[in-house]
């Protein structure tokens, strides 16, 4: 199994990335990665994405149709099926992965950290405050990486999103807590690579002027991806968007682990290399 990190970075809209995610852009044009455009499902709400994002699944398929959708997915995931192919996994991510991916409801008394509780995510630490800050997740996620080296990472940062709604895409907030994510992953994207990870970057949603998401425009919806990894092709793939539905099976295709049965399959998305 490829050890393989992913990196959410909640309601980082394709543009706004795209101009303040400066050293991910310079290892693009420098072909150690690839970089993609993906058009997000519907609604572009951050519970029903962190559920399609890991399942594959539509929103009508997995059921988690809003935020206020509380409960425990039942369906394959990019967790489940690698511990079903015997690795091991990992998040240091908001309160919502552990309810969907562990146990609902979410006790900050109990559930802050969880390990090894028969769920999907074998190590978590989980935050519920929005402005938790960008820089301690990252540590946290560090911390479970260092400590229990697992196969597969989650790392769900909030402040992008934070800072959206509080004063817009376009914003000096916004557009800021995205240039200040280059500079975090400036600090520790060369050691994940020196260290052999693959690396997989991208976001649930955007986010439009007025600070909302949730509806069907390209600022809402468009996403960027990036990926670092030896079974990807460098190179820039934007002229045409992929869908966010293929985010899943891509990251079980790096992992070297079979897809879920409803996955789709990857046969439209540039760049793959052919296994062996």
């Amino acid at each position: 199994m490829d050890k393989t990190i992913f990196l959410l970075l909640d309601a980082c809209q394709y543009e706004a990335g795209t101009r303040n995610l400066g050293y991910p852009e310079h290892l693009i044009d420098y072909k150690k990665g690839a970089k993609y455009k993906v058009r997000g499902e519907l609604p572009s709400l951050s519970r029903p994405m962190y559920a399609t994002l890991l399942t594959g699944l539509p929103v009508y398929r997995h059921g988690i149709a809003a935020n206020e959708t509380v409960r425990t997915l039942t369906c394959e995931n990019v967790f489940s099926l690698c511990k079903a192919a015997g690795g091991t996994t990992a998040a240091a991510a908001y309160h919502w992965f552990s309810e969907l991916y562990l146990h609902a409801p979410f006790k900050m008394d109990r559930d802050r950290f969880q390990s090894h509780t028969g769920g999907a995510i074998d190590e978590g630490i989980f935050y519920w405050e929005d402005d938790y800050p960008d820089s301690h997740l990252l540590a946290d996620g560090e911390h479970l990486r260092k400590t229990y080296d697992p196969d597969f990472i989650l790392y769900h940062p909030m402040g992008i999103d934070t800072q959206g709604h509080l004063s817009g895409s376009g914003s000096r907030g916004y557009e800021g807590a995205i240039a200040k994510m280059s500079v975090l992953l400036s600090l520790l994207l060369p050691t994940w690579l020196e260290e052999g990870y693959q690396v997989v970057i991208t976001a649930d949603h955007g986010m439009n002027g007025l600070g909302c998401h949730g509806g069907t425009d390209p600022v809402q919806r468009d996403t960027p991806l990036y990926i670092f990894s030896h079974k990807i092709t460098a190179g820039r793939y934007e002229d045409h968007y992929i869908s966010q539905l293929t985010v899943a099976p891509l990251l079980c295709y790096l992992l070297g682990i079979p897809t879920g049965k409803d996955m789709m399959d990857l046969s439209l998305v540039a760049g793959i290399l052919p296994e062996g």
